[in-house]
């Protein structure tokens, strides 16, 4: 049983029977019927941007979204296998709240980024490109600036802020990933992802998987985000193994050619069918990345612990806390919310919870002021 509490680090493990928890903007009137359809990022965000930032092998291209023009800069890392855009509703509830400008980015091999090695997805590199990528962005002299990661995310934030890649940083803030959770949950994570659907015949097909599988329990949050995660197949011309197995065959009897021809058509028409409707499938194999896991997480407890700056710990349930982390609690080093009946990825099943958290620990420590206007 403890071993099902344990969190997905890489992307949400459905909920145990009876434990779907509906967001308010999920529940619906009797007999009507959800809608999947997909939402556009510029509903949410103000600006899309690419950005290029020198690298070793050449360059390499970051996909940026962004909003606000003054105030501290929140930089949002997502999840494994998420995109950017995972952040979409969260980032429209804190823009109405603080002064702050947002950045949500697409990590390397993630979303829409381009890197001319997206196999290499280590925490040292994959916090180099958070550098860099805030170098290209301001210069010399960055705005202060809040880094905000969830589950990966929230570990490559740590080992961001612990290397120093960002010298303006004002705090951080680390949501739902806890070091002794996280290694327990690896050695059942790929039985999760082959657990998975590999393909879907469409957005909408995506999205609706993902809200009655409780990956995302926010309808809104998964018809703005799934579109981050898949991406569609590419598509194939012929059958391979299927249309040119036939030829040159000679049978000895004509109804038994007539017979399998008539067969090999039907597994044909099939298997064209089959290919029409998956059409979408995983942007990023995530059980190609395992090698890369434990460096993650390993250690991640007294790294976050010894980040100077002001930390917050957003966590879906208190079972999470590990020994260093509850020793570190105590001690008053860093602040902690739980905010129960949310799932792993709680900035989007909750993101007004997690925005009122994030705004006010901000607003405590004198970083921004609430918006004229905004009743807190």
């Amino acid at each position: 049983m403890e071993k099902r509490l344990h969190l997905n680090l890489l992307a949400s493990r459905p909920p145990m029977a009876g434990g779907f928890q509906s967001s308010s903007k999920m529940k619906m009137g009797p007999g009507r019927k959800r809608d999947f359809t997909p939402l556009p990022w510029s509903h949410y965000f103000e600006t899309m941007e690419d950005v290029e930032v020198e690298n070793e092998n050449g360059k390499d291209i970051f996909r940026l979204y962004c909003s606000g023009s003054h105030g501290p800069v929140l930089l949002l890392l997502h999840g494994g296998g998420h995109s950017a855009l995972s952040w979409a509703v969260f980032t429209a509830v804190i823009y109405s709240r603080i002064n702050c400008r947002v950045v949500a980015m697409d990590l390397r091999a993630h979303g829409d980024t381009k890197v001319k090695n997206p196999e290499d997805l280590s925490a040292d590199t994959m916090a180099k490109d958070i550098g860099k990528v805030v170098e290209a962005l301001y210069g010399d002299n960055p705005p202060p600036i809040m880094i905000i990661g969830h589950s990966m995310g929230g570990a490559i934030a740590v080992h961001t802020a612990a290397a120093n890649h960002i010298p303006s940083l004002l705090g951080l803030c680390v949501i739902d990933v806890v070091e002794g959770t996280a290694m327990d949950a690896l050695n059942s994570m790929q039985n999760f992802l082959r657990s998975r659907p590999k393909t879907f015949k469409s957005l909408e097909n995506a999205i609706e998987w993902s809200v009655k599988s409780g990956q995302i329990r926010n309808i809104e949050s998964a018809r703005v985000s799934m579109g981050g995660q898949v991406k569609k197949c590419e598509e194939s011309t012929s059958s391979p193994g299927v249309s040119n197995s036939i030829e040159g065959i000679i049978e000895e009897e004509e109804e038994e050619e007539v017979e399998e021809e008539s067969n090999k058509k039907r597994m044909k028409e099939d298997d064209q069918e089959i290919k029409k409707e998956s059409v979408f499938t995983w942007r990023v194999e995530l059980s190609k990345t395992e090698k890369y896991w434990e460096g993650w997480f390993r250690g991640l407890s007294a790294l976050f612990l010894t980040c100077p700056v002001p930390k917050l710990l957003l966590l879906a349930g208190v079972d999470r806390l590990d020994k260093d982390l509850t020793i570190g609690q105590m001690q008053g080093k860093f602040q902690m919310q739980v905010l129960p009946q949310c799932g792993h990825a709680v900035h989007e099943d909750a993101p007004e919870k997690v925005a009122d958290a994030l705004a006010t620990f901000m607003v405590r420590h004198k970083f921004t002021e609430f918006k004229e206007g905004y009743l807190c």
